[in-house]
């Protein structure tokens, strides 16, 4: 019986490959996650955050002197509620101490959760949220270094506040220097009063909640937040009034900016791709 072997291939005819993977883009495989969600331009602000005290004015006087026209402007405006709330949360433990927690503990903690849930389960809207708390942080730098201010627990004594943290701080981790960890007061800007990124990150944390979450709680806890905060740091006479309202202003201008860069950013890769073609 006669065996049929197949026949070789022409020569010259192209062998037949194996089927390949599609690549896998080097974002998804070898870039390690932290640069994928580019947490380094977040450890940057925030090492520019605590360090802008080498910026700012080491002037007591002219902060103090600052933090006077505050209060003056919110009187001729008749919306000064400073003294009396702090006189409540320094009368009253059962609002000052768990206000003093919350100082010390969620302006980093609720952000930081925040940022790391969009990360993880949000990705599609991490990247302009990570950007817009860039630009936010990086305008209330400006303003600490332009305006240095006093807060109204470093006023002169005749003003009347009293530093609740300082009070408490025999019960907490922190010191008497605005809720920074014990031995780490020298660290911070004590003059960075103007705008209050306390309640600009607690309002950028609230509406990301707001808009992204599907729980319920969560979102309202989203609205409450800000308001929260700014309850807190009037109180504890770290910030003024109108501190507040510029810190809810320099998030929405964080916003606006946010969305013109990355406008800009769209246009100028189109025009580099329409050179190149």
């Amino acid at each position: 019986m006669r065996t049929e072997h197949a026949r070789p291939a022409p020569t010259g005819a192209p062998a037949e490959q194996a089927p390949t993977a599609p690549p896998v883009a080097p974002s998804q495989s070898r870039r390690p996650w932290w640069r994928r969600g580019r947490w380094e331009l977040l450890l940057l602000v925030y090492a520019a955050y605590d360090g802008s005290r080498l910026l700012a004015s080491n002037n007591l006087v002219q902060a103090q002197q600052h933090g006077q026209d505050l209060l003056s402007a919110e009187r001729a405006l008749h919306l000064s509620p400073e003294l009396w709330l702090n006189r409540a949360f320094t009368t009253h433990s059962w609002l000052g101490v768990p206000a003093d927690f919350a100082y010390a503990t969620l302006h980093y903690a609720v952000t930081g959760a925040v940022l790391f849930w969009l990360w993880r389960f949000r990705r599609a809207a991490y990247a302009h949220a990570r950007n817009w708390l860039l630009v936010t942080t990086t305008l209330g730098l400006a303003g600490f270094v332009a305006f240095p201010t006093a807060p109204p627990r470093l006023l002169d004594g005749s003003a009347g506040f009293v530093d609740v943290l300082a009070q408490h701080a025999s019960i907490g981790w922190w010191s008497g220097g605005g809720g920074v960890p014990k031995g780490l007061a020298e660290m911070t800007n004590d003059y960075a009063a103007m705008p209050s990124l306390h309640v600009g990150w607690a309002l950028w944390c609230g509406l990301l909640l707001w808009r992204y979450s599907r729980n319920r709680v969560l979102r309202a806890l989203g609205l409450l937040y800000p308001a929260a905060i700014a309850v807190v740091v009037v109180g504890t006479a770290n910030h003024y009034l109108l501190d507040c309202v510029a810190g809810v202003a320099v998030t929405a201008l964080g916003l606006w900016a946010t969305g013109l860069i990355a406008r800009l950013g769209t246009w100028i890769t189109a025009r580099r791709a329409a050179d190149y073609s």
